[in-house]
């Protein structure tokens, strides 16, 4: 399977396990399926990986637990705003985290503008409305956008997880991290979701479609394509949501909502070419010879431009879609 191919089957897998998560809802709530859905990828995760935690320090257990958090917060408010909205508005809507960030952590003002479009598409999208009501649920809305905003968390806490953590023991340890923290709020709804005769089943598949298999393929496809390429084709993830929505869950799109989509997968895709540009700027700029008596170049734990913030990739711009939401 060609890398492109690969990014696009990790984006359609993704949104088929959201769409299976929405019909989870009815049994288990958003905060069971949430919870079934992260601890049953922390149960593969760990199985497979098998994290080797005893000589872990202290912070990289505060790294762990950042992303666990991170993690947490994220599938609640993304499953949450599922529950009142439509699948492709609430993708569509999260993507506004990654964009800020990249605005947050860039020094070129052109990046503001793409903000600017993602946030003129959201505005299209709320005077749109949805199909099946009278218009766009705020507080789906709300939950959409504290998804985004646990998104840039997440990318800002694993890129530290990453430089603290080789491999993916760490990943494994924070989506178990997560599983924990909704522990409290989850186990009532999932026990009765795994009450059901197909409650098991809908779990299972939710765990595997939106979690293993698109994680999988998207580090298969990270090997294979540029980083920019890659961002670039995560950014159409809010038009194949808006088609598994309509496909698996019925819900369709006003041409007036279809626009407000567009608007925000071109600001991605333009914030993940901007970044791209950037980067090869830089890299032609010459630098000065320096005196070796001057110490080190970097400080201890520099990284280079917006270290570990995705300033150069951020997701939904060159790093594999996190296993939530």
């Amino acid at each position: 399977m060609g890398p492109v191919l690969l990014v696009l089957g990790s984006c359609t897998s993704l949104q088929i396990g959201a769409a299976l998560a929405v019909h989870l809802f009815a049994l288990g709530g958003s905060t069971g399926t949430t919870f079934l859905r992260l601890g049953l990828a922390a149960l593969v995760l760990l199985l497979v990986v098998r994290p080797r935690v005893r000589g872990w320090t202290r912070g990289q257990w505060r790294a762990a637990a950042a992303l666990g958090l991170a993690l947490a917060g994220m599938n609640l408010s993304f499953y949450t705003a599922l529950s009142r909205i439509d699948l492709g508005t609430a993708v569509t809507i999260e993507f506004l985290g990654p964009l800020a960030l990249a605005a947050a952590t860039s020094r070129r003002a052109r990046d503001l503008l793409w903000v600017g479009l993602a946030l003129a598409g959201v505005g299209v999208l709320g005077v749109a409305g949805e199909t099946h009501g009278d218009g766009l649920d705020p507080v789906g809305a709300g939950f959409a956008l504290l998804a985004g905003a646990f998104w840039a968390g997440y990318i800002r806490a694993g890129a530290r997880l990453g430089r603290e953590v080789p491999g993916h023991g760490g990943l494994a340890v924070a989506t178990a991290v997560a599983t924990l923290v909704l522990a409290p709020v989850g186990v009532p709804g999932a026990l009765r979701a795994l009450q059901a005769p197909d409650g098991l089943l809908l779990a299972l598949g939710t765990a595997v479609l939106a979690s293993v298999v698109p994680y999988s393929l998207e580090l298969a496809a990270l090997r294979r394509l540029p980083q920019r390429t890659f961002g670039v084709l995560l950014s159409l993830e809010p038009v194949v949501a808006s088609l598994a929505g309509w496909a698996l869950l019925g819900q369709a799109l006003t041409l007036l909502a279809a626009l407000g989509i567009v608007l925000v997968v071109v600001a991605s895709a333009g914030a993940t070419w901007s970044a791209g540009s950037a980067a090869r700027e830089r890299a032609r700029t010459p630098r000065p010879r320096r005196d070796p008596r001057d110490g080190p170049e970097d400080g201890p734990g520099t990284t280079g431009p917006g270290p570990g913030t995705g300033a150069d990739a951020p997701c939904p711009t060159g790093q594999p879609a996190p296993p939530g939401g």
